[in-house]
Formats: C-alpha cells, structure tokens, sequence
C-alpha cells in the first residue's frame, strides 16, 4: 500500500466513525476528506457546529484524538489525521500566522526572545512553520497544557 493510498484509508475511517457520531448526537453536517502533505485531514462542515469546537477548541482537540484512536483501531497504525469543524483550524492558523508576525518583528528589531502564549500541538506547529519560514529559530517549552513557543534570533 503506498503512503497516499494508507492516507486515503485513514480518512475513510476517520469519515466514518464521524459520520456514526454525528448520527448518534442528531447532528447535522457534511464530512470532506482530503490528503494534506504527510497527513489525512477531514473536516466536518455545515450547520451549527461549534459546540463539537468548543472554548479554545478544546472539544475538536478531544474529537481528533478520539478519531485517530479509531483509525489506530482499524489501521493498526499511529495516524497523524487532521480534524477541522467548521473551520475552525483554519481561522486559527491565519490568527496564529499573525501572532507568528508579531513577535518575529519585535526578534528582528532587538528582542533577545519572545514567548508566546500556551498553545495546542497543531497551535505550536503553526507558529513554527512560520517562524521558519521568516528565517528565525522557535523551541517548544514548558510542559503539558502550559507547553508554548519561544521565538528567537537566527542561530
């Protein structure tokens, strides 16, 4: 099996076990699936959805991780799926994007560093793609739910 064929059955079963827990809550919305780089993303899309976001995007985290475990279960495989409700992920990366820009300025006119707010995996991941992308360095600190970016000049 190739690595788009394996992305593709990890989206189909992530799409389904969505598709069981949105007809056992009488939930209404439409699932899109999709190959994103290394990963599968599927998004659930349409109606009334952000409670399944919840605050900071707590819920959506608990959804994905309950979602990979089902892909794990079928698979057999570790799956590095991407969930989104109601886009969700994606007004948040072009927030995050911004707050990248922010404290890659204040690095870039002096700052000997900038540490950024506690943020979720796919929050940091974000971050540092950006960082990167404008040519300084980022580390992950502290730990658990206190777990955060560092933005820091060139090495």
């Amino acid at each position: 099996m190739t690595d788009a064929q394996r992305l593709e059955a990890e989206g189909d079963v992530a799409a389904d076990f969505l598709e069981e827990l949105l007809d056992i809550a009488d939930l209404d919305g439409d699932i899109d699936m999709d190959v994103d780089g290394d990963r599968a993303a599927v998004s659930i899309v349409g109606g009334n959805l952000e409670h399944l976001v919840g605050a900071d995007g707590v819920v959506l985290e608990a959804l994905q991780e309950l979602t990979r475990l089902a892909v794990y279960r079928e698979v057999g495989d570790r799956s590095r799926l991407m969930l989104d409700i109601g886009g969700h992920r994606e007004r948040r990366r072009v927030e995050l994007v911004e707050v990248a820009r922010v404290a890659i300025e204040q690095v870039t006119e002096g700052a000997p560093s900038v540490a950024l707010e506690p943020m979720s995996p796919f929050e940091r991941k974000v971050v540092h793609d950006a960082v990167a992308e404008a040519g300084l360095t980022s580390e992950s600190e502290g730990v658990d739910r206190q777990r955060h970016v560092v933005v820091l000049p060139a090495s």
